[in-house]
């Protein structure tokens, strides 16, 4: 019975985490409809500058997990695979951006979307699911 609390327990810093998470999504705007629809007829730089952000600090994160050979919390080493290109990836990216300009979301912010009261955000978060689903039952046919 106490490893189940002990689970619980470790389990409560992803929760929280996830939360702060979605407050700054919010805060930062970028779960706005209207900003998503400004970043896609070119009208604002906001997410531009956002993302761009969030791509940097992603460089320097990897840089830095690689130069310190950072370890998990659990003392694992971390390791990152290199990705080989195929025009799938072409393909799937303008299917996502296509989806993401339609809907005004992308899989990142639909939680926080919905915890914001933008209930129709369900109908979305449904189709991310079928697509996923759908993508695991034709990965084997689909161009490399």
């Amino acid at each position: 019975m106490e490893n189940r609390n002990t689970n619980w327990l470790a389990n409560l810093k992803y929760l929280l985490v996830g939360a702060l998470f979605g407050i700054v999504f919010v805060k930062a705007e970028i779960v706005s409809w209207f900003r998503i629809q400004e970043m896609f007829r070119l009208q604002s730089f906001h997410m531009y500058g956002v993302i761009g952000s969030a791509v940097l600090v992603g460089m320097i994160s990897v840089w830095l997990i690689k130069k310190f050979k950072v370890k998990t919390l659990n003392g694992e080493p971390i390791t990152l695979q290199a990705k080989q290109f195929n025009k799938g990836q072409i393909y799937g990216g303008l299917l996502f951006g296509f989806g993401w300009a339609m809907t005004g979301a992308c899989p990142g912010p639909l939680f926080a979307q919905i915890g914001t009261g933008a209930t129709v955000i369900v109908v979305t978060l449904l189709s991310a699911i079928a697509g996923t689903w759908f993508y695991g039952l034709m990965k084997d046919k689909l161009p490399h």
